[in-house]
């Protein structure tokens, strides 16, 4: 009875390895066919079966190809089937390329750039891996330099759990828009019958919407593009498993483009029939009486095997970029081009090795100026699919596609770790929209607008007297070295605002009748983002003394102190601001000590200020020195009882008065009392 048991055990543990072994054969069938949804559900299970050490190559072949499966599908479990495989010691190096590329997927750019290094041991020249190493080394510090792009989620245009890209224009016209979404379709206010999700992304099969803007330019009637869909009944019920030879469910359309009247779409098409996977083509169709018409084949290689979508037409119609696995390419999907002389399409010519690489070139669009864009997982980037901005450059021709390209990764905000692709512009301006699946985890894709605000340069500030009360008469020239001469007077509170160009020099004179002139300068050389420049004028009266800020002198000398180099620099800048102004330039004491010595410090201090403003380029004749001693004790303005509550207004600060208070408030009025100061004697200085 024992042994029967062992026998049947024994019978049951082969069955069950040839049944595991049976379903990696169906799942490695699927997988041959593109069905990655069905696929990894199935290595999911076989895996769970398998045993590290006892079925270890097994396992580390199931592993490998379910994490193809995932990274295919943005799957963030990619990473722990990669790891997977190589803890069971999978042969084919290959594991740490695509190990790589799902933790730069995740941002863990560390560990990314070892399993490069890794690959790139056993295959030195590869460019995919050169490139993945470079941008995990680089891509902190392309996070510090963002564009100045601004980009923010398309709300409008999303729906709940599913996936929405591949935004375009429809032509010239900025107000229609069509996408490329799997979105649960409503009838009459109810939600369709929901279909068996798709065997290759196990999402709801994926069609073209549209989306127009009303009067208030907000985005609306977003719906399913009218005429493409006419699918029957039977479509309908079809059980969609080509490896065991059910019919297939209705066609999954996406990713158009359209001429500059708006009038032609070209669009990837890809319809399952009878079991076999056909894969995607190009279709085109047209528009008439508000329907697009039935879609029609794009003949562009004869064999009919090779796989095209991802259209892009240029501005004149002639030229049409799309995607394609067809020979002669560089690995995975290329970008190619063919040119239609007005009866038929060119053989394909591959865009070169400038644009593609081993790994995905996707998504291609091509602006009016020639400029193409597209998305890349080969070329250096910050993880997933990259947008990526391509120029013509004649100096570097390809030599097997006679092009030249300058390609540049178009940097954050655009690009980030997860995919960002399908990118449309606006007829006019940097605008318009992109997809992206940043942030999230079941890696749904959303639209995003973006725009580049145009830079603006300003200079703004206010007018004040020295007590910093608003001067609401005075003016502000400005004067631009490229032939800017603008005079604009300021607002009632003294304050004004004026608007650059870029890459200019500028003279600002700030005036007020009564006051002296003030002089600042600026320029907007070097600026490569939006700037505003503080410029405050504080302007001195004619009428009379001001009082100097910051000059002091030696205890009980009249040496000056480094600390007056401040005060005396502004004295000089005012003076060259006003080349017709002569002054008097005069210096005060306190009462403490006798009259006598008093004044004559205080005249050598005068003096050692104008020796000083002689020094530095102005006019002996202009200055005026005259020591005072403590004979013009200061009469307090409404400035200075505002600011010392203590000292009524208009009183002098006399010997008399300062006695009459507290020890602390003498020696503040006794510091007021030690000052320079300067007043206008004439304003005709050398005008005769």
């Amino acid at each position: 009875m024992t042994r029967r048991l062992v026998y049947i055990f024994a019978a049951l543990m082969l069955l069950t390895g040839c049944s595991i072994q049976h379903r990696i054969k169906k799942a490695d069938k699927k997988f041959a066919i593109g069905e990655y949804y069905d696929a990894a559900q199935i290595y999911k299970q076989c895996n769970q079966r398998l045993h590290p050490k006892k079925d270890r190559d097994m396992k580390a072949h199931v592993s490998f190809r379910q994490g193809e499966c995932f990274r295919i599908l943005n799957d963030g479990k990619a990473v722990s089937s990669y790891a997977s495989a190589i803890k069971c010691k999978y042969q084919d190096s290959i594991v740490y390329l695509h190990y790589g590329e799902v933790l730069m997927y995740q941002g863990k750019y560390k560990e990314a750039e070892k399993a490069f290094n890794t690959y790139l041991e056993a295959h030195p020249d590869s460019y995919q891996a050169q490139a993945g190493i470079y941008a995990c080394q680089q891509v902190g510090e392309w996070k510090k330099t963002p564009s100045r792009y601004k980009v923010q989620l398309a709300k409008e245009f999303t729906a709940k759990r599913s996936s929405t890209f591949a935004p375009m224009f429809v032509g010239d016209n900025d107000d229609a828009l069509m996408f490329t979404s799997n979105r649960q379709e409503r009838t009459k206010g109810k939600e369709k019958k929901t279909q068996r999700p798709s065997p290759v992304t196990g999402q709801q099969l994926f069609k073209i919407y549209s989306a127009r803007k009303n009067a208030a330019g907000k985005w609306e009637d977003i719906e399913v593009a009218d005429g493409l869909y006419n699918e029957g009944a039977e479509a309908e019920k079809a059980e969609n498993d080509s490896t065991s030879g059910g019919k297939a469910l209705p066609a999954e359309m996406g990713v158009c483009c359209f001429s500059r009247d708006g009038k032609t779409m070209y669009f990837t098409y890809s319809r399952p029939v009878n079991g076999q996977d056909l894969g995607a083509k190009i279709y085109t169709s047209t528009r008439a009486s508000g329907e697009w018409s039935e879609p029609q084949e794009l003949t562009l290689f004869k064999d009919s095997s090779i796989t095209c979508g991802h259209p892009a037409l240029n501005a004149t119609g002639d030229t049409l970029y799309f995607v394609s696995d067809a020979p002669g390419g560089f690995g995975g999907k290329d970008i190619w081009m063919a040119e239609y002389d007005g009866s038929q399409w060119s053989v394909p010519v591959n865009l070169g090795a400038q644009i593609n690489t081993s790994g995905e070139e996707l998504y291609p669009t091509i602006r009016a100026n020639g400029t193409l864009y597209f998305s890349s997982t080969g070329h250096p980037g910050y993880g997933g699919l990259d947008i990526f901005k391509a120029e013509r450059d004649t100096t570097a021709l390809d030599s097997a596609s006679g092009l030249g390209w300058a390609v540049y990764n178009m940097g954050a905000p655009f690009n980030t770790n997860g995919d960002d692709f399908g990118i449309t512009f606006a007829s006019e301006g940097e605008q318009g929209f992109f997809s992206s699946n940043r942030g999230q985890k079941k890696g749904y894709d959303q639209l995003y607008s973006f725009i580049l605000p145009e830079m603006e340069f300003i200079v703004e500030g206010s007018v004040v007297d020295n007590n910093g009360e608003p001067i609401a008469d005075a003016a502000i020239r400005l004067v631009g070295n490229n032939g800017t001469n603008t005079k604009l007077q300021v607002r009632r509170d003294g304050t004004y605002k004026i608007k650059l160009q870029r890459d200019t020099k500028y003279v600002m004179l700030g005036a007020a009748r009564g006051y002296l002139n003030q002089k600042q300068e600026l320029n907007t050389f070097g600026l490569s983002d939006s700037k505003t420049y503080t410029q405050d004028f504080t302007l001195s009266p004619i009428s009379k003394p001001v009082t100097m800020d910051n000059i002091f002198y030696e205890f009980g000398k009249w040496d000056l102190t480094p600390a007056s180099e401040e005060g005396l620099a502004a004295l000089v800048k005012l003076l060259s601001d006003n080349p017709n102004i002569t002054i008097e330039l005069s210096a005060h004491t306190d009462y403490v000590g006798n009259d006598a010595s008093n004044k004559e410090l205080s005249a050598k201090r005068a003096e050692s200020v104008v020796n000083y403003l002689v020094k530095h380029g102005i006019d002996r004749e202009r200055l005026t020195p005259v020591g005072y001693g403590e004979e013009k004790p200061v009469v307090a303005d409404a400035a200075m009882h505002q600011k010392y509550k203590f000292i009524p207004l208009e009183q002098a600060l006399t010997e008399e008065f300062i006695t009459s208070l507290p020890t602390d408030q003498q020696e503040t009025c006794n510091q007021i009392n030690r000052r320079t100061e300067f007043k206008v004697l004439r304003t005709t200085y050398k005008l005769y």
